[in-house]
């Protein structure tokens, strides 16, 4: 199996040349240490730590899995001793206040990290991923008290979070959830039901479990407009903060997954665990939508981390395995056959990774210097219009990078051959854990109905406007103008760009007034629409990292064959990947008619 390299070049380039964040953390007064040097040495301390201890246990971790024994989690050989390392390091809060013992660092930093760690073992990543989502729910809807409890220690990384929402009746639909909270006399709750498909429910990493819980207050409203949240610990906080008896909160059983398998995934019963309102009464699920985004986000990077893993595997196979000679001509005469990356379908499988891993990280990246607006905008105006603009690329990312990076992993498996479907290698692995991120966190239906139904229709498509309108300044920043060389090199790229922006700006507007005629039309376009929106979303990221490479050859700035290989693969991606556009701006027109006048016994 090919050892993991964190992609650290590509990294530094997205970091200093595309978007420039040593200029963006200028903005924030907060952000002041974090300097270049200081940024590169978290990149490559981060880099080593994965590579030498998460990345080895990866494999061993999928094929070991986690045991239940009686309500008892344990995790695989040699996870205790990495997260142990992991927090003594001080990697949980990089990105989280200094006053609850946190380094302070910008959240874009904190998202680098977690996609190193997502890569080099996704598995691992789920349980300190799972608390960052808590940390920020506290953070945005805890009272003080609630903050100097949980912060601290959840900072640390000595306690762990979740989130708890799914029920077996209910996944989507949280207007069918049944967990009751009953008020006690010392201002708590009680709170009673079971939750499924926990992700780090239980497990013996750290010494306490804080869950953020959706249940219903007595005589609360029907549907979610009846929903509070509350934060329920494993264990009971004493006074000093110490911690005091076992709520009665078990684990029931941990479920049997197709991936991910070294991540527990729990069913926990709430047998009248104490429990803390957090936030206004009957608003839990707005107040969950912190940590859900949270989670959406970095379920992202699970698509852009599987593509990356698959991309390094495969590339390294093609480079070694020999099979026929070249269509045009031999490449190796000494070999008694060539290396399969000669041929051109394998350099079709391999680019298309190459692509949507490297897009991708662009595009996760460049909502993370938004994150960083939301959380430090010097006004509350600023940080609202970043927090919007958040919210309408957050379906985007989640479900196209999640879609894409389960083709990109399918797409290592079958360099490979018959060799991809052994497990030894790591890319059934692969392939396996990636397939969950399409479902949870809202599957890629949930995600589509959520951009068009929200953030085009409600919206009347305000937040659509103004990105789009960024997409098409940045075409007209860098438009061909006569005798200007580089712009030259960037029309194949801006001419396609710009052109399926206003083909997108066009298409929206339709959309909008037949969804206004036919209801079903929204839910049969909106997959499709979803898909059209990531590929125009992905081809912006690749005109931006084509332009700041064409400037480095210019300026004879970097690595120049690192540089090459950037316009080269942007090429592809317009030729090859950008071109998918002109289909799915057909299936997502067309009227609902055919889905839907087949009668249910047709089927």
């Amino acid at each position: 199996m090919t050892d993991f390299k964190a992609p650290v070049e590509d990294i530094n380039f997205l970091v200093n040349d595309v978007f420039k964040f040593e200029q963006h953390y200028k903005k924030f007064p907060e952000f002041e240490e974090a300097t270049p040097d200081l940024v590169e040495v978290i990149i490559s301390e981060c880099a080593k730590f994965c590579e030498n201890e998460l990345a080895p246990l990866n494999h061993s971790g999928d094929k070991e899995g986690c045991t239940f024994n009686d309500g008892v989690v344990t995790t695989p050989s040699g996870f205790k001793e990495a997260y142990q390392q992991f927090i003594e390091a001080g990697w949980q809060g990089l990105s989280h206040p200094v006053e609850y013992g946190g380094q302070g660092l910008p959240t874009s930093l904190g998202l680098i990290k977690s996609e190193i760690v997502g890569t080099s073992n996704w598995s691992f990543g789920m349980y300190p991923g799972l608390s960052i989502g808590a940390m920020n729910t506290i953070l945005a809807h805890g009272s003080e008290e609630q903050k100097n409890s949980y912060m601290p220690k959840l900072t640390e990384g000595t306690w762990s979070g979740t989130m708890c929402l799914t029920e077996a009746q209910c996944g989507t639909d949280l207007g069918q959830i049944r967990t009751k909270a009953e008020p006690n006399e010392d201002g708590s709750f009680s709170v009673t039901g079971s939750k499924i498909f926990i992700s780090a429910g239980e497990h013996d990493l750290t010494e306490n479990i804080i869950h953020i819980v959706l249940a219903r207050l007595p005589n609360a409203p029907k549907g979610t407009r009846g929903i509070s949240l509350f934060i329920v610990p494993k264990f009971n906080i004493n006074e000093d903060n110490s911690l005091g008896e076992r709520n009665p909160v078990f684990c029931g059983s941990i479920e049997d997954k197709m991936g991910i398998k070294a991540s527990a995934t729990a069913v926990l019963n709430f047998d009248g665990a104490k429990g803390y309102l957090i936030g206004p009464e009957n608003k839990g699920l707005e107040c969950m939508f912190t940590f859900m985004n949270t989670a959406r986000i970095g379920t992202a990077i699970q698509g852009v981390a599987a593509s990356e893993l698959g991309y390094q595997i495969s590339l390294a196979y093609a480079k070694d395995r020999m099979s026929m000679r070249s269509l045009s001509g031999t490449k190796s005469p000494e070999q008694i056959a060539d290396p399969i990356i000669h041929h051109p379908d394998v350099r079709r499988m391999l680019l298309t990774q190459k692509a949507i891993s490297e897009g991708g990280r662009a595009m996760t990246y460049y909502a993370a210097l938004i994150a960083d607006q939301t959380d430090k905008g010097a006004t509350q105006e600023e940080r609202d219009a970043a927090d919007r603009k958040l919210g309408f690329i957050t379906p985007i990312l989640k479900a196209f990078l999640t879609e894409v990076g389960f083709e990109s992993a399918n797409n290592a498996i079958q360099i490979f051959g018959g060799h991809g479907y052994i497990k030894e290698w790591g890319l059934e692995q692969n392939l396996r854990d990636v397939r969950i991120s399409s479902l949870y966190e809202g599957t890629t239906g949930i995600q589509a109905l959520d951009l068009v139904g929200r953030k085009i229709l409600l919206d009347r498509a305000q937040l659509f406007k103004s990105f789009s309108i960024e997409i098409l300044a940045f075409c007209k920043d860098h438009s061909m103008i006569s005798g200007n060389p580089q712009k030259k090199r960037m029309h194949k790229f801006i001419w396609q760009l710009s052109k399926e922006v206003a083909n997108w700006q066009r298409h929206t507007v339709r959309l909008m007034l037949k969804a206004r005629k036919d209801r079903d039309f929204v839910g049969s376009c909106s997959v499709d629409y979803l898909m059209y929106s990531g590929y125009i979303f992905m081809g912006y990221m690749w005109a931006m990292m084509a332009q700041s490479a064409n400037e480095n050859l210019t300026e004879g700035k970097g690595d120049k064959e690192f540089n090459k290989a950037k316009v080269r693969t942007a090429e592809f991606y317009f030729d090859r990947l950008f071109p998918r556009v002109k289909t799915l701006s057909k299936t997502m027109m067309k009227d609902a008619g055919s889905l839907m006048k087949i009668d249910v016994n047709q089927f």
